[in-house]
């Protein structure tokens, strides 16, 4: 894949999508660049040619993401100011939307823990003082949770993901998966 012509086809899109979510034009050239920079030093680890253009979005997206979160030094983003966009719908949304079920699969206990933790943003630790749970104990129990819930989301849907974990596309496996 030639950094060049990548760059060529997908700048406008990019620097569009850019615009659609920071207001500055200033910054939207900052992170252009920075997008650029990233796309150089990790274009080699896309190995399809047709997950390209998915994968430099999600860089932008996690780029703009970056952006908010320095900027917002320790304030709470919500979850529209971390993913929205006003030319489409972001992978992230997409799944958002369907993630509920799948928590709510889960034994009632976790599904409450998680819903807390992931869906309303508590920390960890609050939620472990609030319920008198060890800190250490209920780390182990959510990420034994989230593993359950990721287990049931596989069995309806295919994830494809970037060498940092980080979901840059999906699809349903059957029909029967209503959630998604």
């Amino acid at each position: 894949m030639n950094l060049d012509a990548i760059w060529n086809e997908y700048r406008a899109s990019l620097k569009a999508f850019l615009h659609s979510n920071v207001a500055n034009p200033d910054d939207v050239d900052d992170l252009l660049q920075e997008i650029l920079i990233k796309t150089y030093h990790n274009l080699g680890d896309v190995k399809e040619t047709n997950k390209v253009k998915s994968w430099l979005f999600q860089v932008a997206n996690n780029s703009i993401i970056d952006f908010y979160r320095k900027r917002a030094k320790g304030k709470e983003l919500t979850e529209d100011e971390l993913w929205y966009t006003e030319g489409g719908v972001t992978v992230h949304q997409q799944l958002s939307q369907c993630i509920l079920p799948f928590i709510q699969a889960l034994p009632e206990d976790e599904a409450e823990m998680l819903t807390a933790i992931d869906i309303h943003g508590q920390s960890q630790k609050e939620y472990a003082e609030k319920n008198g749970i060890k800190y250490t104990t209920l780390k182990s129990r959510v990420q034994k949770s989230r593993d359950k819930m990721n287990m049931l989301f596989r069995e309806c849907c295919e994830l494809s993901i970037d060498k940092h974990g980080n979901i840059v596309d999906f699809q349903a496996k059957n029909k029967r998966c209503k959630s998604c």
